[in-house]
C-alpha cells in the first residue's frame, strides 16, 4: 500500500493573521483570537459569512495545574465558529500525537472531501498567572508514583535526560548549543510581533544563562507567552481567485503513538526512532527528498530538537548535528547554509507551539516575508514537536 498524498498541491493556504506575542496580553484568549480569525478572513479576500469550516489543535494551550477555560485559556474550534458568524458546515478539533499536522490534515481533508470550502485553522497560546508548570499533586500515583517523587516531573527533565544522551554518545560539547538560541533568536529580532522584537541574544549571554534542568539552560527553552495566529485554506482552484499567492499543502506526516514508558521519560533511542518512522511516512507522502526542501523549518520548544530533527529527517547523519550547527550550518544569513530557523522559531517568537514554522513557510513561499524575503524558495518543511511525538508539514508553490 503506498502511503502517497493524493491530494498534492490541491488544498492550498491562501491568507494569514497573527497576534503580538506578549508575555500576559491584557484582554481574554478568544477576544484575540476572534480579532485574529476576522483579520486572517479578510486578508485571504474573503467574508465571515463565507467561512464554512474551522479547525484547530487545543492540546497544551496552557501548562501546569491550571483551569482550562474555553474562551479563556484555550479557543476550541467550536468556541471560535460560533463567535465568527455564518453558518460552519465542519468544526473539528484535533486531539492527537502532532498537533498543527494534525489540524492541517482536518483541514485539507474537509476541504478536498466537500465538507466544507473556506477553513480557518487557528492556534491560540495562553501563559496563566503564577509559576510555569504550577503542580498542585498532592499524591503520585500510577506510572508517576515512581518518578514525581524524586523531582522527575514536567518537560525539562524529559528533555534533559535525551539531550545529556545526545552529548554522551557523541562527545558534543554542551557550548555548541548555544548556536541554535542565537540564530533562533537573531531572527526573531526581526520579526515585529515577536515577543522578542530587536532583542537579539549573544554567545555570551546564552552561556551565562543558568541552568535548570543540567544540561538544559534557561534559554534553551521557549517563553510562555499569550498569543493568537490563523491560517485559510481553500481548495487550490479557489485559491486562484484570491488576492495572495497561493501556498500549497505538498504531504504531511504524523508519529506513531511513542513507546510507553514510566512517566515522561523519552529515551534519545526512542525519539529518534519515532523520528525515523516520520521521516519514512514525510518522503512517501510528499515523494520529497530532503535535497529537495529549500526551507526547512525546524521545531525549537527546546533547542536540542533542532538536533534530533536534523538527524531525523537526514540533513545530518547520526552523531552529526552538533558539528554541523557549530560550524555555521544553520546560518540562515549565509547563503548554502541550511535556514531551519529563519522564522525565529519558538525559541526567536514566543511558545506558539508550531505556529513560527508554518507560518514561516507561508510567508516565504507566498512572497510575502518584506525585507526578510528569501530568493528561490519553493519547498518548505514545517516540523512541529518532537521527532517522536509530532509531525510535519511540506509546502510547495507548486499546485497538483
Amino acid at each position: 500500500m503506498t502511503g502517497r498524498f493524493r491530494g498534492r498541491g490541491r488544498v492550498a493556504v491562501a491568507g494569514y493573521a497573527h497576534s503580538d506575542i506578549r508575555r500576559h496580553h491584557d484582554r481574554p484568549l478568544g477576544a484575540l483570537t476572534v480579532e485574529v480569525a476576522r483579520a486572517a478572513v479578510a486578508d485571504a479576500g474573503l467574508r465571515p459569512e463565507q467561512i464554512d469550516g474551522f479547525v484547530t489543535a487545543a492540546l497544551f494551550p496552557t501548562s501546569g495545574g491550571h483551569r482550562v477555560t474555553d474562551g479563556v485559556s484555550a479557543v476550541s474550534a467550536d468556541w471560535l465558529a460560533a463567535r465568527m458568524g455564518g453558518s460552519p458546515r465542519y468544526v473539528a478539533g484535533f486531539t492527537g500525537i502532532g498537533q498543527i499536522p494534525g489540524a492541517v490534515a482536518l483541514a485539507v481533508n474537509a476541504i478536498r472531501s466537500g465538507a466544507a470550502d473556506h477553513v480557518v485553522l487557528h492556534r491560540a497560546l495562553h501563559n496563566p498567572a503564577g509559576g510555569y508548570h504550577d503542580n498542585p499533586m498532592t499524591s503520585a500515583e500510577g506510572a508517576h508514583q515512581w518518578t514525581a517523587p524524586q523531582g522527575f516531573g514536567g518537560p525539562l527533565p524529559m528533555i534533559a535526560f535525551p539531550y545529556r544522551e545526545y552529548l554522551n554518545r557523541y562527545r558534543a560539547d554542551p557550548d555548541t548549543l548555544a548556536a541554535v538560541v542565537v540564530e533562533a533568536r537573531k531572527n526573531g529580532a526581526r520579526i515585529p510581533w515577536s515577543h522578542w522584537y530587536r532583542t537579539p541574544l549573544t554567545t555570551q549571554e546564552y552561556l551565562a544563562a543558568p541552568m535548570v534542568s543540567d544540561p538544559v539552560r534557561r534559554l534553551d527553552c521557549d517563553l510562555p507567552v499569550d498569543g493568537a495566529a490563523a491560517f485559510v485554506l481553500t481548495s487550490a482552484e479557489r485559491a486562484r481567485d484570491l488576492p495572495h499567492r497561493p501556498v500549497y499543502v505538498a504531504g504531511y506526516a504524523q508519529s506513531p503513538p511513542p513507546r510507553h514508558r514510566a512517566a515522561l521519560h523519552w529515551p534519545l533511542d526512542d525519539i529518534m526512532a519515532g523520528g525515523a518512522v516520520v521521516a519514512r511516512r514525510l518522503w512517501e507522502s510528499t515523494g520529497l527528498r530532503p535535497a529537495a526542501v529549500d526551507l526547512p523549518q525546524l521545531y525549537d520548544g527546546f533547542s536540542p530538537f533542532v538536533y534530533f530533527w536534523l538527524e531525523a529527517l537526514g540533513f545530518c547523519a547520526p552523531g552529526e548535528a552538533h558539528s554541523f550547527v557549530r560550524d555555521g550550518g544553520i546560518d540562515s544569513d549565509v547563503s548554502g547554509r541550511l535556514p531551519v530557523l529563519s522564522g525565529g522559531g519558538a525559541l526567536g517568537n514566543g511558545r506558539m507551539h508550531g505556529v513560527p514554522q508554518m507560518l514561516e513557510c507561508y510567508l516565504q513561499l507566498a512572497g510575502r516575508a518584506g525585507e526578510r524575503r528569501r530568493d528561490g524558495v519553493s519547498v518548505a518543511l514545517a516540523c512541529h514537536s518532537a521527532p517522536h511525538y509530532g509531525g510535519a508539514v511540506a509546502y510547495t508553490t507548486e499546485p497538483g
